[in-house]
């Protein structure tokens, strides 16, 4: 797949941000090779990071978006960071980048993508882990 490097600003929900040089594939190359069906409207990405244990187990994280973002320029499958290996705390293997999108909707240690029609069965429902617990499902900066 074809990489990119770019250099953006990684904003936080909690009020801080960074500066980074990420580099990756994007997107969009790999949605189009998937060839997406007509009926989905969402990317839902799962990971391996097991952010929350339960009484009934094991909480992984997850995250969505739309196709809009998903298909921008910008949306990146990150492997690298400041012309190094992505480390493993910045999410290693795989770490989605959604430039327009607040640092929560970036998941890290992603393994699969799921394109769906509807975001009710995953989860809570609401789209994503922070956005079962009230945030805000586009998270746009």
């Amino acid at each position: 797949m074809p990489a990119r490097s770019q250099i953006t600003r990684h904003d936080c929900v909690e009020g801080w941000s960074c500066i980074a040089k990420w580099t990756g594939t994007p997107l969009s190359g790999l949605l189009d090779q998937a060839n997406v069906m007509p009926e989905a409207r969402f990317a839902v990405y799962h990971c391996f990071d097991n952010i929350q244990r339960s009484l009934s187990g094991d909480i992984l994280y997850y995250e969505s978006s739309d196709l809009v973002d998903a298909y921008h320029p910008q949306s990146i499958l990150a492997y690298g960071l400041n012309d190094e290996t992505l480390p493993i705390s910045n999410g290693a293997p795989v770490r989605l980048r959604i430039e327009r999108a607040l640092g929560y909707k970036q998941p890290k240690y992603l393994h699969t993508i799921e394109l769906v029609d509807d975001l009710a069965p995953f989860g809570k429902g609401k789209g994503g882990y922070w956005e079962d617990n009230g945030y805000d499902w586009y998270g746009g900066i």
